[in-house]
C-alpha cells in the first residue's frame, strides 16, 4: 500500500483551494472590508459617548453604559464576521446579513426621525454590506 504523507508545503493551502468566480471574490472582499469599517465606526461611537460622558449630563447613566457595551460586543462580532470572509469561511456570512438588516431597519428609523444624513449613510453602508455579504461565498 503506498502511504501518503501531507507536508507543510502542501499546494492546496488556504488561498489556492478558494478559486472563486471574480463577482464573488469582489463581494467577499467587499464585504470584509465594509464589515471592518462597520466595526471601526461602532468603536469609534462607543469613544465619542464614553468622552461625551465626561463632559455633559448623563440622566441615565444605566442606558449609556448599555449603548457602549452593546457598540463594542458588536464592533467585535462584525470584526469576526470579516475574519469569516478574509478566510473564505462561510461562519461569518449569516451574522453579517442579520446585523445588516437590522442596520436597514434602525436607519428608516432615523429617516423618518428627521435625521436623514445619518440614516441614509447608514442605510447606504448597511445595504452594501448586506449585499457584499450575500453574495461574497458560494457552496
Amino acid at each position: 500500500m503506498e502511504e501518503k504523507h501531507h507536508s507543510g508545503n502542501n499546494h492546496n493551502s488556504a488561498k489556492n483551494e478558494t478559486n472563486f468566480p471574480p463577482l464573488v471574490e469582489f463581494a467577499r472582499t467587499s464585504a470584509q472590508h465594509l464589515l471592518r469599517a462597520e466595526a471601526a465606526l461602532l468603536i469609534l461611537l462607543a469613544l465619542y459617548l464614553s468622552v461625551s460622558a465626561i463632559f455633559k449630563t448623563v440622566n441615565a447613566p444605566g442606558a449609556l453604559a448599555g449603548e457602549i457595551s452593546f457598540a463594542l460586543v458588536a464592533a467585535v462580532g462584525l470584526y469576526f464576521c470579516s475574519r469569516g470572509f478574509a478566510h473564505a469561511k462561510a461562519y461569518g456570512r449569516a451574522p453579517a446579513l442579520l446585523a445588516n438588516l437590522i442596520a436597514l431597519g434602525v436607519a428608516y428609523f432615523m429617516i423618518s426621525g428627521h435625521l436623514i444624513w445619518v440614516g441614509a449613510g447608514l442605510g447606504l453602508l448597511a445595504f452594501a454590506t448586506a449585499l457584499s455579504a450575500l453574495l461574497g461565498y458560494t457552496e
